[in-house]
This record gives structure tokens, sequence and C-alpha cells, in this order.
């Protein structure tokens, strides 16, 4: 049975993350998950958690610690390692939640048309690890993210893609080129999006996957206006490739927010909506339980 399970590949990159890597590794462990490939790239750290990581040496498929350029040097080397057919990476602070590689081992084998899937509900940690939230992101379609609604920020903004809750195929990876690209330091998540969107529907599942660990020392936290330029950055250049431009009825339709007058919510609808679709559970409380996609409308 085990052998029928598709291969998951984690990445995790780390520098001087002694107070957050080990709760990271045990999320990644702990899910228990029969065919999985941990593989842990270490920038060369002068704290604790080389002796950390050697504590769990037998359990991963790969680990060094070595100077590099980079977060995203680090992943693109832990992902050159990778052999699984389901890939993704997680940070040295952030956490999967239990059920994650079952949940996405489980949809991307019932439908081998997705080629990559996130949550619907991205959670977030405190400094301590504790549980602060969920977020609600109402669906994901390639026109809304070029509308920018994924972005850090803007007016009509839906919440970021939750890049630690998020896996792809690696015929998609593959299809990208098979790396991040470092010319964005920061938004290497977002840019990786934005390319994988050229090729493939992004599935949703309501269940939540990972937590980001929301510390004061993390990169984004630090550098959220530089985050903010590269995305935008990335996006301009989406767009130009497919040589897009925005629904002036929609860009209208916006700023008169229209869809907040009850009379013309109707009207409002069709000019608002996102075809979008999703990874639903059905028969929960019988042995017959399955997956099924719905695809909706959301705005």
């Amino acid at each position: 049975m085990d052998k029928d399970l598709p291969k998951i590949s984690v990445v995790t990159p780390s520098f001087n993350q002694a107070n957050f890597i080990e709760a990271t590794i045990k999320s990644v462990l702990s899910q228990e998950y029969p065919n999985l490939e941990y593989i842990i790239i270490d920038g060369g750290s002068t704290d604790e958690s080389l002796e950390i990581i050697k504590k769990y040496d037998k359990y991963l498929h790969y680990w060094c610690s070595e100077p590099d350029q980079g977060q995203y040097d680090a992943i693109n080397k832990g992902f050159a390692r990778a052999t699984g057919e389901i890939l993704a990476w997680i940070n040295s602070d952030d956490m999967y939640y239990p059920w994650a590689f079952k949940t996405v081992s489980s949809i991307m084998s019932a439908f081998p048309q997705i080629e990559w899937l996130t949550t619907l509900y991205p959670g977030s940690l405190d400094y301590h690890g504790f549980f602060k939230g969920l977020r609600s992101i109402p669906g994901y379609s390639q026109e809304a993210f070029l509308d920018g609604c994924y972005l850090p920020s803007g007016r009509k903004a839906f919440g970021w893609i939750q890049q630690e809750s998020t896996f792809w195929k690696r015929s998609l990876w593959e299809k990208v080129g098979g790396h991040i690209r470092t010319e964005y330091s920061l938004a290497g998540d977002f840019d990786l999006w934005a390319r994988f969107f050229l090729h493939a529907d992004l599935y949703g599942t309501k269940s939540p996957i990972s937590g980001f660990r929301r510390q004061f020392n993390s990169r984004n936290s630090q550098n959220y206006k530089k985050y903010v330029t590269e995305s935008e950055k990335s996006l301009a250049a989406m767009r130009e490739k497919l040589n897009w431009s925005p629904s002036l009825t929609r860009k209208i339709a916006l700023k008169l927010q229209i869809n907040k007058i009850p009379k013309l919510r109707k009207i409002s609808e069709s000019i608002y909506t996102y075809k979008g679709k999703r990874v639903v559970r059905k028969n929960l409380e019988l042995p017959e339980g399955f997956w099924e996609i719905e695809e909706y409308n959301f705005f």
C-alpha cells in the first residue's frame, strides 16, 4: 500500500533558526507519511541548529550546512536533490498541521489533473507556536491573480497564496524550468505562482494545511515593502507575457462599489465574478467518503 502512495518531497531552508527549526522538523516527520523524502538545506548556521538537525539525521533523505546565496538558492539546491512526484517547501519556523500530507496525497491521487493545490483557509501561529487563527480565501483563478487579488496589499486583495500550504506536481515544476528565480530575493514564491498559473489552474481545499509563524525576525516581516514591490514586478511581467489588460467594466464597478448596492447586486455578481475550483469531501460520516471537485463562482 505504501508503494502506491505518491512520494512527497519537502525542502526546508534554514539559517540560524535554532529557536524554531525543531518544531518544523517534528511537524514534517510526525505526519508519519510512509513515502516521504525530507531535505534540509542549512546556510551555515552558527547557533545550535546543526545539533538539532543531526538528531533527526536518520529520518532525512539529505541535509547539508554550507554558505549559500540566500533562501531561494537553498530551496533550489534542495529540490535538485528531490525525486518526489509531489513537491513543497516549508520554512524553518512554520509548521504543518497533522493531516497535511494525507490530505494532499489523497486529493492529488484522486485527481491526476490537479497539478497544484493549496488551502482556502491559511493558518497562522504566534511566536511560541500556539495556534493564532485562520483566514478565509474565497477562491483561486488565473484571472483573479492577474487582477492583483493575491498581492499582499491592494483594494481588492483576497489574501496571499500561502506558500507553506502549497503543493505541486513535478510535471508542473518542470514546465517552469525546475527552479525558483533568485532575482526575486523575497517574492520568489509569488513569482513561482505567477509562472504556475501560465500552465495550470490552482485548486483550493477547505482543509487547513499549515501555520505561518508570526515572529519579528522573519524575512517578510522585516522587508514587507520590498516583498510587495517584487510581487508587483513579477505580476507586471506575467501581464505583459499574456498581453493582458484589466476588464474596464470590472474596474469601474470596483471603483463605484456597485456590489454593495442591493438593487444592483445581481448585476454586479456577473461583473465581479471569478471562476474557481475546489476539492470538497463528500459522505463525511460514512466509510464511502470521497473527494469531489466543485467549480464555482466567487468575488
